[in-house]
């Protein structure tokens, strides 16, 4: 399975994804993760990627474009994609939710900064819109990073022993494993 990450800081998808569990089902090529910098996807020499909200407002907002192009150059053709918009109105995260994701080849993260990311994106690329949780965070990519890590965890020959998989929490009718 392969993961992509479009973000502004691919540096912090690429030190976490290179240890443990995540480092070692790349090393043994059964998922790969990619961090796809968006700011190669601008046209301004300064590499700009936000701009003022149209509607205005305080701060500043992802502009559509860079995520646009990212998208269209990152996804895979004849796979079985899921380009996934991590933002708070997003629907839950839960293990179920990590269950279904592991039927596709590939998952794209959107992952916001600033203000959010411009609502163009929500309507014309993602395919769904998935929350870790009820709090703020400064960006997108530790959310990707939970998500990635949940489903990578739950594919064939990811972790050491298979059997962990049906002792672990959360696998029988969304209990809690021992301490």
């Amino acid at each position: 399975m392969q993961f992509d990450i479009i973000t502004i800081f691919p540096e912090l998808i690429d030190s976490y994804s290179q240890e443990s569990i995540l480092g070692r089902a790349q090393k043994n090529k059964l998922i790969k993760i990619n961090a796809v910098n968006l700011r190669k996807f601008t046209t301004d020499k300064h590499k700009q990627v936000d701009d003022t909200p149209y509607g205005g407002g305080p701060g500043m907002v992802m502009k559509p474009e860079p995520f646009f192009k990212a998208v269209k150059k990152t996804k895979k053709r004849r796979k079985k994609s899921r380009v996934i918009l991590l933002t708070p109105r997003g629907q839950k995260f839960d293990q179920k939710k990590a269950d279904e994701l592991t039927q596709y080849d590939q998952l794209i993260f959107l992952t916001g900064r600033y203000e959010g990311i411009d609502e163009r994106v929500h309507r014309n690329v993602a395919d769904e819109e998935i929350s870790v949780g009820d709090y703020v965070l400064s960006g997108g990519e530790l959310p990707a990073l939970i998500i990635t890590e949940t489903v990578a965890r739950l594919l064939p020959g990811v972790l050491g022993n298979q059997e962990s998989l049906l002792e672990e929490s959360f696998t029988q009718e969304d209990t809690k494993e021992y301490p």
